[in-house]
């Protein structure tokens, strides 16, 4: 698993909006970004409420838990993204969501913009364009 491997993203042509993006941001979350993409998420149909940096860190200071590979709006992100997608379900409170965000920040096995790049393949396979210029 040591094995440095090439993305299979490595050669394919990117908007010059998402050059410029990737540019400042790398594969994290600018503030911006992070708003954008917590817009387009729905729990039963309806848009959720964003969580916010701060509340995030509140959350996660209340279970004793610092994220090593934060960069950026990640935890953010993620916490939102389970909010819509596991809240009430697999995950109930915030002792758990709090470990949720510190398993997917700071998972070992995965490379740095696992989560913005997880981010960017759902909006590729749901064609959900992304305005790259408005987001810079």
């Amino acid at each position: 698993m040591g094995k440095c491997r090439i993305p299979l993203d490595t050669y394919d042509l990117k908007p010059e909006g998402m050059t410029a993006y990737l540019r400042y941001n790398g594969w994290h979350f600018s503030k911006k970004m992070c708003e954008w993409a917590v817009r387009q998420m729905r729990k039963s149909g309806k848009p959720i409420e964003m969580m916010k940096k701060d509340r995030v860190d509140e959350i996660l200071q209340s279970q004793s838990l610092t994220l090593e590979n934060d960069i950026g709006y990640d935890s953010v992100y993620v916490a939102n993204m389970a909010k819509a997608d596991f809240w009430n379900s697999s995950i109930n409170g915030e002792a758990q969501l709090a470990q949720f965000i510190k398993d997917m920040i700071d998972d070992e096995d995965q490379k740095d913009g696992f989560v913005f790049n997880r981010f960017y393949a759902d909006c590729c396979h749901n064609g959900t364009p992304i305005p790259w210029e408005d987001l810079l």
